[in-house]
């Protein structure tokens, strides 16, 4: 109950002084939070029913308190929710009797006087009103009355959930626009914003529609802390605020005995998430059931279906296996559940764990199903993340490398990162991954020009940087560095010097090699270092150059850290970038290019020299004048199998027309996909040059195909009998359509001349795909070029290339020729 009478007034508290007896309260030593907020209700319910018995109230009426009162959970400053519920004709001074006491107290009062009827029909229209109603509480008079309303009301609530309900979400999605996420405010909203107060009260509501159930963990403590804040506040200002300003919060903190104001904004942080992400699950499960209701859903999941993701099983990869419908989707009357990486499928529009999956001997599967949901715009189920999160062991160290790449798939698929990260890191599967996460999950940022805390900042400039990965070599490097930029700032001293330490040990523990491991420290350790030199140095000044080149010291590097410093500023805020910025940090650029250019040697490093195995399958393809071919299938160096299989493929061919796009086509269709390809040009005996494939490849789910079909499909596509072309397009044409996500455009550009003086090399940077080496090797074979050596890898989504291009007379093509080799494969790739 509210009052303007000061919190250490020392009068007395008896029934006729109210407002003493809550001062006395407030003040007094003991338990606060809930208790406190439950003696309030307490004393006011008595209070209200000596109001109402004083008023000479008939037989026939009550006084129901409603929304926060009706639960019992007053705040220091709280209004009274009350309605005067009653029967038949009242008298009309009865409620001037009843509320003036209130008023004269100081108390801030929302009252209403109604009949059953009138309330209903009230609630029937009015979406809040029915919201408070369904916390009705009989305070004084006639219990029958309250109980009879109360029933008639849930049943109501019940009754129209479909029609409520969606109405309940619009209402929180408006409050979310106007108010933001209370998780990254410096000045949040505790009862408006996203997370907040308000939503608890929506969970509550939503449970009592009997459709779904928040999932309860944490979710009552958090809840508590955020009304235990909103108490402190309300004691601290005096005023009935809901808005944790900043020149109150070390004040707040105080009387709650937390450290200082950031610990405050963390703890509070951290209980928004939880409320966020529990709503977020929520409403999820709201929806399958309205659409199941509407008819529009999918029947439930029968259990027991098996999902088997093997090439012998309902997905064959074989081209001669199931049916494409098959693989494309396992449908068992009208449920679905379609693969989208080993171990995991898709069910109701969430990633949920295939039933032979095993999670406690798969360490990769957390990360494996958290990138194959963002691929596919999906989020990954509660029950799915819970389950993961019991189960899985921590990954070994270093990290197999499927764990590395599955972290670049799931940061490169851009926004659709966000709530698949946010599942991950409310079950604590963020810091087992990275356990110098802790010290920057919820820190807030107390500079007007950041938007989020630390730890949101740094997936959102993962995000910003997704859409660069074409600008650069390593898309990988760029993502890790995006995520891990910021890193520092749990710790003392500079946050980049920091940063540079702790990314160096974790760039080693997840597996990079020693030269990506010093490009990720350069990159934590000079972030800034492009921004602030262009804005603040002459850029005219050959010093200013220098400063740059002599921290990055290459070209790759100084493409990463261009992308990653726009990327930074773009996930900071819109104060941070600017069209002016943007060209002084592009002006010097160019010119620290331009002498790492003139610095750096012409050509290609020179390959190495072929292995015996390669030598003996060049021999081999020579005399016989067919393809040699060896296939070698390898476990990861985990003994469990936590790495999925792959298989190195080693093939040899007398130099012939069509062989990159025919054999990545055979591939493609037995559902390899090329992790690394080389191609180089070989002539053993004498007689004439032999094209040496060297591939890496691995099974799309987890089970390889027979080596012996394998090889009879290779030889069939390059004799001619098997239309390799023709069997994709069929297979593409019979898979169910399943939404993706939106990725930046491919980009084919042919590099300068000084990338090779013998030949044309032609750059490929794109969205890793199915047969996408088949698409691009068919565009090649059109134009009739020589593909004398190519460099093909894959980095987490994207799809890195280099071919290197002659003509039919070995010579590096024209620069119109080139154009016109390059439109052909921009055209092929869509």
């Amino acid at each position: 109950m509210a009052s303007h009478t000061d919190d250490s007034h020392p009068g007395p508290a008896g029934p006729a002084d109210p407002a003493a007896a809550r001062a006395l309260l407030l003040t007094a030593p003991g338990p606060g939070g809930r208790a406190r907020r439950a003696e309030l209700s307490a004393r006011t319910d008595d209070w209200l029913a000596g109001l109402f018995a004083a008023a000479g109230a008939p037989a026939g009426t009550a006084v129901v308190a409603v929304g926060g009162y009706g639960r019992g959970e007053l705040s220091p400053r709280s209004d009274l929710d009350v309605l005067l519920l009653h029967e038949g004709r009242l008298d009309p001074a009865l409620p001037e009797r009843l509320w003036y006491p209130v008023w004269d107290s100081g108390a801030a009062l929302d009252h209403a006087v109604r009949t059953p009827a009138e309330a209903r029909a009230v609630a029937a229209a009015d979406l809040k009103a029915q919201l408070g109603l369904l916390d009705a509480r009989h305070v004084a008079g006639d219990p029958a009355l309250t109980a009879a309303l109360r029933s008639t009301v849930l049943a109501d609530w019940r009754a129209g959930a479909a029609e409520r309900l969606p109405e309940l979400r619009e209402l929180g999605r408006e409050r979310a626009e106007r108010h933001g996420e209370l998780s990254f405010l410096l000045e949040p909203d505790l009862k408006e914003a996203k997370g907040g107060l308000r939503d608890v009260v929506a969970l509550d509501a939503i449970a009592a529609s009997w459709l779904a159930d928040a999932p309860r963990e944490g979710l009552d403590a958090a809840a508590l802390r955020l009304a235990d804040v909103r108490d402190a506040l309300h004691l601290v200002t005096g005023r009935a605020t809901e808005r944790l300003a900043l020149q109150d919060q070390d004040q707040v903190a105080e009387r709650l005995g937390v450290l200082d104001a950031d610990t405050l904004l963390r703890q509070v942080y951290e209980a928004a998430r939880t409320v966020a992400y529990a709503a977020d699950v929520t409403w999820r499960a709201v929806d399958r059931v309205l659409a199941a209701r509407s008819g529009r859903g999918r029947r439930p999941h029968r259990r027991g279906f098996p999902f088997t993701g093997s090439f012998g099983g309902p997905f064959g990869g074989r081209s001669g296996g199931a049916s494409a419908a098959a693989r494309g989707a396992v449908v068992r009357g009208a449920v679905e559940r379609r693969p989208l990486a080993e171990g995991v499928v898709e069910q109701d529009g969430e990633a949920v764990l295939a039933q032979g999956a095993r999670p406690a001997a798969d360490p990769v599967l957390p990360l494996r199903a958290a990138a194959a949901a963002a691929q596919n715009g999906l989020t990954v189920s509660h029950a799915t993340v819970r389950r993961l999160a019991a189960e899985c062991r921590p990954l070994p160290v270093p990290w197999p490398d499927e764990a590395r790449e599955q972290l670049v798939t799931l940061l490169g698929a851009g926004e659709t990162c966000l709530p698949v990260w946010e599942a991950l890191e409310a079950e604590g599967l963020i810091t087992r991954l990275l356990p110098d996460w802790e010290r920057v999950r919820c820190r807030p940022q107390r500079n007007a020009v950041h938007r989020w805390t630390v730890d949101r900042h740094l997936v959102e400039t993962a995000v910003r940087a997704a859409a660069m990965t074409r600008r650069v070599a390593r898309p990988d490097l760029l993502l890790v560095a995006a995520l891990l930029h910021d890193i520092g700032k749990g710790w003392p001293g500079d946050h980049s010097e920091a940063g540079e330490v702790i990314v160096r040990d974790l760039a080693a523990r997840m597996g990079f090699d020693p030269e990506s491991v010093e490009t990720l420290a350069v990159l934590v350790r000079h972030h800034l270092t492009l921004v602030e030199t262009a804005t603040r140095r002459d850029p005219d000044d050959p010093a200013t150059v220098q400063a740059v080149t002599k921290v990055v010291t290459t070209l790759p590097r100084l493409e990463l850290l261009r992308a990653l410093t726009e990327a930074d500023a773009l996930a900071t805020g819109p104060a941070a970038w600017s069209g002016w910025r943007a060209s002084l940090v592009d002006g010097l650029t160019a010119r620290a290019a331009a002498r790492l250019t003139g610095d750096a040697a012409a050509g290609p490093e020179p390959a190495a020299a072929p292995t015996a195995e390669q030598e003996r399958l060049a021999v081999e393809a020579a005399r016989t004048g067919g393809p040699a071919l060896s296939l070698l299938a390898q476990a990861g160096a985990d003994p469990d199998g936590a790495e999925p299989m792959g298989v190195r493929l080693l093939l040899a061919v007398p130099d012939r027309p069509g062989l990159l796009g025919t054999v990545a086509g055979v591939l493609a269709l037995h559902r390899l996909t090329v992790r690394s390809a080389g191609l180089r040009e070989l002539d053993p005996i004498g007689a004439g040059p032999v094209l040496l494939l060297s591939w890496t490849v691995a099974a799309e789910f987890g089970e390889l195909p027979e080596a012996a079909r394998l090889r009879a499909d290779l030889r069939r596509a390059l004799d001619g009998s098997l239309d390799v072309a023709r069997r994709l397009a069929e297979r593409d044409a019979a898979a169910p359509r399943r939404r993706g996500i939106p990725t930046p455009p491919p980009v084919v550009a042919v590099a300068p001349p000084v990338a090779s003086a013998t030949a044309t090399v032609l750059e490929v940077r794109a969205h890793d795909a199915p047969g996408l080496l088949h698409r691009i090797g068919r565009a090649l074979d059109g134009t009739g070029v020589r593909v004398r050596t190519a460099h093909v890898s894959t980095l987490g989504a994207d799809a890195v290339d280099a071919f290197y291009l002659t003509d039919a007379e070995g010579r590096p093509l024209s620069a119109p020729r080139a154009g016109e080799v390059a439109a052909a494969v921009r055209a092929a790739l869509g």
